[in-house]
């Protein structure tokens, strides 16, 4: 399974916040640090947000930072989110795609244990196990 940019970003984004749980984090600040344009960390932030994983602060001290526990961050969960709207494979889309086998394919049930079974074992871990170590 090959994951976005937006949700391997969301993910690195909630990775360092998982480090300083207490710590606000500006925008300017987050893209510097992975190389990233502040418009496209702006909108992953906002979804994190808008999820409640993420709560922000205006002002002096403020920025974003974790809205709960790393330990309660399944990251299946985060994946699910970050992912939305993007389909394994054509066929998975909402309208089902262009495919023209796919009243005969026989690959398609495969393909959703295995997307079933990768977002069951992210869903085993949480922030808390993968959060980066402050050097």
């Amino acid at each position: 399974m090959r994951l976005t940019s937006f949700t391997d970003y969301g993910l690195r984004i909630l990775m360092r916040m998982a480090a300083e749980p207490g710590r606000g984090f500006s925008t300017a600040e987050l893209a510097d640090s992975f190389g990233l344009s502040r418009h496209h960390l702006t909108k992953i932030v906002q979804s994190l947000t808008r999820a409640g994983y993420l709560s922000t602060r205006r002002g002096a001290g403020g920025g974003a930072m974790l809205a709960r526990a790393a330990d309660e961050i399944r990251l299946g969960a985060v994946i699910r989110l970050l992912e939305e709207g993007q389909p394994l494979v054509e066929c998975f889309a909402a309208d089902g795609g262009a495919c023209t086998i796919d009243s005969q394919c026989r690959l398609k049930t495969r393909l959703r244990h295995a997307e079933a079974a990768f977002l069951a074992d992210m869903d085993r871990s949480t922030l808390a196990d993968v959060a980066l170590e402050l050097r």
